[in-house]
């Protein structure tokens, strides 16, 4: 990658990774092409070309960037120093609105990218996903206080339950096309007051 697209004013950067993550949430890796990326972009194919080496080198940039943004916006939030599960998915929804906003195909791209089947994508892209969940399940976890949840909840199991209903939720919400964010968001707070209703432990119990 040439260090050049730092350079450049953000608002440019912003153009070219959501013209990428667009073009590349609509299509497949292989037929995604480069030159409808930079039209979205309003710059020439050659100096995408420029920038990026190749289609596999923007394709794992977004991809990498899209987890570093999510980390990066999460731990704004105080995500990972919150002890109260609850709160802490209720801030993780937050930040990821915020993200939508900013970066409107970024989840969309990134749901289809962990899919990708390219041979010359998906080794990579499992192996910082499995690093990135690893990060984020371990430090989640470590800061739960059992004393909050039903006696002899299996924690690890159910908040993997949580994390793939969250993530299927998303997934079937960006099918329809654009995402409502305000119906995600109330959506998103009906499922966490179910959740509370069944994991939490209730007033009295020992």
């Amino acid at each position: 990658m040439n260090p050049k697209f730092f350079a450049l004013p953000a608002e440019k950067q912003q153009a070219i990774l959501n013209a990428g993550y667009r073009v590349f949430s609509q299509n497949s890796y292989k037929k995604s092409p480069m030159s409808e990326i930079a039209d979205g972009a309003g710059i020439s194919k050659s100096l995408l070309f420029h920038y990026f080496q190749n289609k596999r080198e923007l394709y794992l940039y977004l991809w990498n960037h899209c987890a570093q943004i999510t980390i990066q916006s999460l731990t704004e939030r105080g995500c990972y120093e919150e002890t109260d599960l609850f709160e802490m998915m209720h801030r993780g929804m937050q930040a990821k609105i915020q993200i939508m906003r900013q970066y409107p195909y970024m989840g969309q791209f990134a749901i289809k990218a962990f899919y990708e089947k390219d041979p010359a994508l998906r080794p990579a892209i499992q192996e910082s996903y499995a690093s990135h969940m690893l990060f984020k399940a371990k430090g989640t976890l470590a800061n739960l206080d059992p004393g909050q949840f039903k006696e002899g909840l299996d924690l690890a199991m159910m908040y993997r339950e949580m994390y793939l209903a969250s993530e299927g939720y998303l997934w079937e919400m960006l099918q329809r096309g654009p995402v409502d964010v305000s119906q995600m968001e109330w959506d998103f707070t009906r499922m966490l007051a179910f959740w509370k209703s069944i994991y939490l432990r209730n007033e009295g119990e020992s």
